[in-house]
């Protein structure tokens, strides 16, 4: 995973994403307190009287949130909810010193990465109570995005969006190459076949047919899971298997064939800005890339495509949850905020005021609006066979492993199977720790 936050911060793609969670977990470690395994109902008297804090890190967000906030006041006036918001950079570090002194927030947001270091150490408060009164219903939600959020069989987070992975397609570039724009069925011999002919016949305009880019989430995770494999087998890496390594093959092909910029062209310009300058025609990355097109000079040129088959079609999934601190003094208004957030006329107002695309199913129309031509539903058709992001409880440590060794297997200076080995064997030590 590489470094970017979504404008709207809807999802989250990069090894900053979980680079807290290896700084911080000593610290969290050390104030860690087990769960009580006590958890409310989601339902509390009307007429509860609470002060909430629920901890938040994207400002575009809050004029929604505090929509949602007003509806749960209707039923809990007397519950007050201050949200308080701080810029993601410091957002985990934050959350981790409040970790370690057992004064966490009562509502916060968490994201896949970092969950697993927090619900390992009795932090956070099981969904269960919630679940089995009806003030929650996990079937409204991915069950891939309920994995992401569930720990020893235990779900702890309430997914409250969602992002997965198409490919962006510029139908100006394909004009001007002459070439016919692939069917939506498409497999990976089509993806290759596609970008290496654009960037032969746009070779005078200095563009290419497609371009790699280096995040696991936009990219090589996502033809790992085509090509049936996966990231992490239970306690271990599964770089090592014929599928993973197919799937880093897949972009080590593609910059090989010309169709994409080198890698050390990539590192110099980003892939999502080669393609925001006209310069690829095809850029594979997230639904929250839509807020950098809306506006842009190639709004009316972009449509949306689904991921290229491989052995299977596959997608990664990621969306942040909200969470309730086991702690918390008010543990019971908090839960039940939790799940006003949670249901249907929250996540549709989140919706309706474009903050996100709201995790709850059948409240997304109003993304698939904001750009009506360039045909968004591919990416909520997406969650049928999405898989969720892979983490574990020190996600940061392996992803550094990535992003310092994969480079070599993608420019070609190494083969793509001893890299694939080494980093299995390194992940496997670093997992061994955790």
């Amino acid at each position: 995973m590489t470094a970017h936050i979504p404008a709207r911060g809807t999802g989250v793609r990069r090894a900053l994403l979980g680079a807290v969670a290896a700084l911080g977990a000593a610290a969290l470690l050390a104030g860690c307190s087990s769960s009580s395994g006590a958890s409310g109902s989601g339902e509390v008297a009307k007429d509860t009287k609470a002060d909430l804090t629920y901890a938040v890190w994207d400002q575009n967000q809050v004029k929604a949130i505090k929509a949602n906030i007003a509806g749960f006041n209707e039923e809990y006036p007397d519950i007050k909810v201050n949200v308080d918001v701080t810029p993601y950079a410091s957002y985990f570090t934050k959350l981790q010193t409040q970790g370690s002194s057992n004064t966490l927030p009562d509502l916060f947001w968490m994201n896949g990465p970092n969950f697993q270091l927090y619900a390992a150490n009795g932090k956070l408060a099981p969904i269960t109570d919630s679940v089995e009164s009806g003030a929650i219903d996990p079937a409204n939600y991915s069950s891939a995005l309920n994995k992401l959020y569930t720990y020893d069989g235990t779900q702890y987070g309430v997914p409250k969006d969602f992002d997965t992975i198409g490919v962006w397609m510029n139908k100006s570039l394909f004009e001007q190459a002459g070439v016919p724009m692939p069917p939506k069925d498409w497999t990976w011999d089509d993806f290759q076949q596609t970008g290496a002919e654009l960037s032969e016949k746009l070779k005078s305009k200095g563009a290419y047919g497609a371009a790699a880019g280096m995040d696991g989430q936009t990219t090589y995770y996502d033809t790992i899971f085509q090509a049936g494999g996966s990231v992490i087998d239970g306690k271990e890496s599964a770089y090592d298997s014929e599928a993973a390594e197919a799937g880093l093959a897949f972009w080590a092909d593609l910059i090989e064939s010309g169709a994409s910029p080198t890698m050390q062209q990539l590192t110099d310009t980003t892939a999502d800005q080669w393609f925001t300058s006209g310069k690829v025609a095809m850029y594979q990355g997230g639904s929250w890339f839509r807020s950098a097109l809306i506006g842009s000079d190639i709004e009316q040129d972009v449509v949306a495509y689904p991921l290229p088959k491989g052995k299977e079609q596959a997608t990664v999934i990621h969306g942040v949850s909200n969470v309730v601190a086991e702690g918390s003094k008010n543990k019971a208004a908090a839960q039940a905020l939790q799940a006003y957030m949670a249901s249907k006329p929250a996540q549709q107002q989140q919706g309706d005021m474009g903050a996100i695309i709201p995790a709850y199913t059948g409240t997304q129309d109003a993304f698939t609006k904001t750009m009506p031509d360039a045909d968004l539903q591919v990416f909520l058709d997406a969650v049928e066979y999405a898989k969720p992001l892979p983490v574990s409880k020190n996600t940061a440590t392996w992803n550094t492993l990535e992003t310092n060794l994969l480079p070599s297997a993608f420019d070609g200076s190494e083969p793509v199977d001893e890299v694939a080995e080494e980093l299995a064997a390194k992940m496997d030590a670093a997992l061994a720790k955790e």
